[in-house]
C-alpha cells in the first residue's frame, strides 16, 4: 500500500452540552483530522488531544507539528504492508501517542478500505453490538446530576460514571445510592486526588460502586497499588495506561483490577490489540473509554470494544449526545437494550464521512 496525499484538517466543533471533569470544563473543541488517500480510497483518523496538556502532555499544536513535519513524511516514503506496521514508522519519536494513534486509524482506515474489510473484521471483533456507558461530568448541583442520571436509565443506558473531585464526591455518591441504590455506577476522579485522600475512597466502599477510574496522579502506577490494597471498590487505570507495557506492570502489582484502554492514548490500535491479548493471558477486564471523540474517533472505538476483552460497558454513547453537527453517516444510535451497533456495512471504520461539514469547520489544512 503506497500511499500518494496526506492531508490535516484542523477543525472546530461545538458540543450541544458543556463537559466539566476536574480539570476543567469544554464547551468547544478544536479537533485534527487526517485524511490518507491511496488507490482512488479516502480514508480518516481523528486526533482526540485537547488545546491545552489537560488530559495529557500533548496539545492540538505538538500534534499537528509532528503529524505533519514527520509523520506523513515518513509514510509517504514507506511501502505499508499492514497498519500493524506504522509502529515501527513511527518508533523513532518518544511518547506522542495521540499523534501517532490519529495517522494509524487512518491507515487502518485505508487498508480495510482498500482489501474491502471492516475495522472489526480487521482486528478480531466478534460482537455485533457493544454496551454502552454514559459520563456524566460534574454538575452545578446534585439535583441537576439526579435529573440526568434519571434521563440515562430512561434511555437505558447500561452503566452511569460520574465525574468527581474534591469536595464533589462523597456526599454526592450518598445521595445518589438514596435515590439508586441497584444503579450500576462508578466514579472518575481524573487524577484528582493523592494517597493521603485514600480515607475518601474507603468511604465509598460502602456504595458498592463498580470501579473507581484513575484516583491518583495521571502518571502513577505504584501508589495506586497501594491505595488499591486498602480498599475493596476496584480500581480502573486510565490515564496511568500509555501501552502494552504499562498495562503489564499495574497487573503485575496489583494496581488495578480493571483497566480502561483509550485506543489514542495508548498509541493506537496496534498497541491496544497488544493490551487485548495481555487481557486475555492474565484474564484482566477491560472496556473502552472515550475523549468526546467525533463520529469519526467513535467508530474505531466502537470496532475496537467489539473485542471479547472488552467486558464493560463502554464510555461511548449516542452521536445526538456530544456535537451540533454530525460528520458521519450513518451516526450512533442507542439500541432499546442500551448497546450500539457495530458498523460493518462499509469497509474500513464502517461509516460514510461528511466532507462537506469538514471544509465548512475547518480553521487550517495542511497537505504533504
Amino acid at each position: 500500500m503506497k500511499i500518494e496525499k496526506t492531508s490535516l484538517y484542523q477543525i472546530k466543533m461545538e458540543l450541544r452540552n458543556p463537559f466539566r471533569t476536574s480539570f476543567g470544563e469544554t464547551k468547544e473543541r478544536d479537533i485534527v483530522l487526517v485524511c490518507l488517500e491511496a488507490d482512488g480510497k479516502k480514508a480518516w483518523g481523528e486526533c482526540v488531544t485537547e488545546e491545552g496538556p489537560w488530559y495529557s502532555g500533548e496539545t492540538i499544536n505538538s500534534c499537528i507539528h509532528i503529524i505533519s513535519e514527520f509523520l506523513f513524511k515518513w509514510i509517504k516514503e514507506t511501502e505499508i504492508n499492514h497498519p500493524s506496521d506504522f509502529p515501527d514508522i513511527s518508533k523513532r519519536i518518544k511518547g506522542n501517542q495521540m499523534a501517532k494513534a490519529c495517522v494509524e486509524d487512518a491507515i487502518w482506515d485505508l487498508y480495510g478500505k482498500i482489501n474491502d474489510k471492516s475495522l472489526q473484521d480487521l482486528i478480531g471483533g466478534k460482537k455485533e453490538s457493544i454496551p454502552s456507558g454514559i459520563s456524566l461530568g460534574i454538575q452545578k448541583d446534585v439535583s441537576t446530576l439526579l435529573e440526568k442520571i434519571q434521563h440515562a436509565i430512561d434511555r437505558n443506558y447500561q452503566r452511569v460514571k460520574i465525574k468527581i473531585e474534591p469536595g464533589w464526591d462523597v456526599d454526592v455518591l450518598k445521595q445518589i445510592r438514596d435515590h439508586h441504590p441497584d444503579l450500576l455506577l462508578m466514579v472518575d476522579a481524573n487524577s484528582a486526588y493523592r494517597l493521603k485522600d485514600k480515607d475518601i475512597f474507603t468511604a465509598m466502599d460502602r456504595f458498592d460502586l463498580m470501579m473507581i477510574e484513575q484516583p491518583l496522579q495521571y502518571y502513577d502506577i505504584f501508589d495506586h497499588s497501594k491505595l488499591q490494597k486498602e480498599i475493596s471498590t476496584p480500581i480502573c487505570l486510565d490515564e496511568s495506561i500509555k501501552s502494552a507495557d504499562d498495562a503489564r506492570v499495574a497487573v503485575e502489582i496489583n494496581a488495578c483490577k480493571i483497566i480502561n484502554v483509550k485506543p489514542a492514548r495508548v498509541g493506537g490500535i496496534s498497541e491496544t490489540l497488544l493490551i487485548h491479548k495481555l487481557a486475555e493471558e492474565v484474564n484482566i477486564p477491560l472496556w473502552c473509554g472515550g475523549m468526546l471523540e467525533t463520529g469519526i474517533g467513535r467508530a474505531k472505538n466502537v470496532a475496537v470494544a467489539s473485542l471479547d476483552t472488552f467486558s464493560f460497558p463502554n464510555d461511548i454513547s449516542e452521536s445526538s449526545r456530544y456535537y451540533k453537527d454530525y460528520l458521519i453517516n450513518p451516526i450512533f444510535e442507542l439500541n432499546e437494550d442500551g448497546t450500539l451497533t457495530v458498523p460493518t456495512q462499509n469497509a474500513g471504520i464502517g461509516v460514510e464521512v461528511n466532507e462537506k461539514i469538514i471544509i465548512q469547520k475547518t480553521i487550517q489544512k495542511f497537505e504533504r
